[in-house]
């Protein structure tokens, strides 16, 4: 799936496939790729309305991940938790966000403590 940024009367066509992730700044968002960064104006919220249903999944009030680049997840501190992508950028999962991590997976083995309470 590609969308079309309008970046200063350009427009880009970006493959979402390509994306890592996607970072709030103020009233842009920055959605990450291997070979670069473009900006996005909105709100994180709206964006992820947007796409998550593509593959994205929320992590932080600021931070949408590619599902399909997710690598490991693992304790970080209390309540916390580590998200390493296949590039090596780790992101860190809130407490509020956590219970989305569930729908990474069609199964889960071993025990649920991971999204318990």
């Amino acid at each position: 799936m590609k969308i079309a940024i309008n970046n200063n009367g350009r427009i880009a066509f970006v493959d979402m496939g390509d994306v890592l992730s996607v970072v709030a700044q103020g009233n842009y968002a920055l959605l990450q790729r291997e070979s670069g960064a473009c900006r996005l104006r909105g709100a994180i919220s709206v964006i992820a309305k947007t796409l998550e249903p593509r593959g994205f999944i929320q992590i932080s009030r600021s931070v949408l991940v590619n599902r399909a680049w997710i690598e490991e997840i693992y304790p970080y501190v209390p309540g916390k938790y580590l998200l390493r992508l296949k590039t090596g950028r780790e992101f860190v999962i809130t407490r509020t966000f956590k219970k989305n991590l569930k729908s990474l997976a069609e199964i889960w083995l071993g025990n649920d403590t991971l999204v318990g309470n």
